[in-house]
């Protein structure tokens, strides 16, 4: 994909469907002038927009609209850009786009790829690899949340944050190499530049930035819940409670849920995606069964397991044995991962401890909401969030462990500065990937490729 950018493109800009106007878009590192000709019969101000008709080979109109040319490099892609605004209708855009590669065939334009306009604008300048990012988390922005954060990435909230980081990790590598460089110098560098005391400072700088970029992972990524528990303990209840709507069949009839119900809402802006899954149980009946393996598969993948308990029959002892199974079974999944939850307080009354609700009345809900964003980290941050992946928290990590270890190697007596050095080189690639400086094509033809075709 990459060997190929130099290739003039074009496409359809817009979604694919009908709609009032569509977009083929043409980009080129070569002039589009005789392109322009052919298809909107003269010459176009820059960024200017246009209303004339657009014209087939033999001069008839396949459409009037509005044209827009933008030279380089003052384009999205930084390359010359055409933007033919037609009606939006499907054969209409595919007559356009068909005629932009039969105008353009001297300049062998070919139909781009997923992504691929953004990718230009990367490999142009025009966006670091972070804000490229952006520009499909706001498409595929799930909550207002996400959507304004999405939007503060892609202005370059987050490449301002790893920016400043890089820097002041520049400056310390400077410093270092400053010193190995000159051994003989009886001036001490690094104390005299207190390279220890901007260790720390840059160490309690990136565990901010770390703090925030999870939470902008969380706004696009969401929280994976599962309720889990025997049969009728409210599950299938309590997932119509927190969705606001009857989304799974709910009977006093063990065994009703057979199958994965799934529901997305969302907590202060955060996504949820809740599973309502089969009862826990041993059972002879083949269809339930597989329903059975596949709670567990879900519990398995789940960021958060909500282990429901029925109060009304806390204290039976099949009810408690049974519970105690599962308890064992969940604990060898991971402990951390687990919240009990005890349903029917309305009709039991609340536990002496636990998280106590009643997905009937409604009771203990907002308690339960407040507990699953407490459970994976979330906090309200007072700045605004940008929208991160957990490619982008990894790289904070890697940043992080590569600072403790650099602290380490400064604090000796004395310290060893070409494991210094190396240490802050590696922390510094590490912050690179962020936003694509030291990034591979195979990472960069990953992340263009889930883009809209257009975009």
């Amino acid at each position: 994909m990459l060997s190929r950018h130099q290739d003039p493109i074009a496409a359809i800009a817009t979604a694919p469907g009908r709609g009032a106007v569509g977009i083929v878009r043409v980009s080129s590192k070569q002039d589009l002038a005789p392109l322009v000709a052919a298809i909107c019969g003269r010459a176009l101000r820059p960024r200017e927009a246009s209303y004339l008709p657009f014209r087939d080979a033999r001069g008839d109109a396949i459409d009037q609209g509005l044209a827009l040319l933008f030279p380089a490099p003052h384009s999205y892609t930084g390359e010359h850009v055409l933007e033919l605004q037609a009606h939006g209708g499907p054969v209409v855009l595919q007559l356009l786009l068909a005629r932009c590669m039969e105008a353009g065939a001297e300049l062998n334009i070919r139909l781009a790829e997923p992504g691929e306009f953004t990718q230009r604008a990367f490999l142009n300048g025009k966006l670091d690899l972070a804000q490229a990012e952006a520009v499909s988390d706001l498409i595929d922005a799930s909550t207002e949340a996400a959507a304004r954060s999405a939007s503060r990435a892609l202005s370059g909230a987050l490449s301002d944050e790893v920016g400043v980081l890089r820097d002041a990790l520049i400056k310390l590598r400077m410093l270092v190499e400053a010193t190995l460089d000159f051994p003989e110098e009886e001036i001490d560098f690094l104390q005299q530049a207190d390279a220890l005391g901007q260790l720390s400072r840059l160490s309690a700088r990136l565990d901010a930035v770390l703090d925030r970029t999870r939470q902008g992972a969380l706004l696009r990524e969401g929280i994976k819940v599962v309720l889990a528990g025997q049969p009728n303990v409210g599950k299938s209840s309590l997932l119509n409670a927190l969705a606001g709507a009857e989304l799974a069949i709910v009977t006093p009839i063990p065994g009703t849920t057979r199958d994965k119900v799934s529901q997305t809402i969302q907590i202060e802006g955060v996504p949820l995606h809740i599973s309502d899954t089969a009862g826990l149980r041993e059972t002879e009946d083949v269809v339930e069964k597989i329903g059975v393996a596949r709670s567990w598969d879900a519990i398995a993948e789940a960021d958060v397991v909500l282990f429901l308990h029925d109060l009304t029959r806390v204290g039976a002892a099949d009810y408690e044995a049974e519970d105690a199974q599962i308890r064992a079974r969940l604990a060898a999944v991971d402990p951390a991962r687990i919240v009990e939850v005890f349903n029917k307080a309305d009709a039991a009354g609340a536990p002496a401890q636990g998280l106590a609700l009643s997905a009937r009345t409604g009771d203990g809900l907002a308690e339960l909401r407040r507990r699953l964003l407490e459970q994976v980290g979330w906090h309200a941050t007072p700045e605004g969030l940008f929208i991160a992946r957990e490619r982008h928290v990894q790289a904070l990590k890697r940043t992080r462990e590569h600072l403790a270890l650099a602290h380490g190697v400064a604090t000796q007596q004395p310290p060893a500065l070409d494991l210094l050095a190396e240490e802050l080189r590696l922390a510094h690639d590490a912050l690179g990937e962020i936003t694509g400086a030291f990034s591979a094509d195979e990472l960069l033809g990953e992340i263009f490729s889930r883009f809209c075709i257009g975009k």
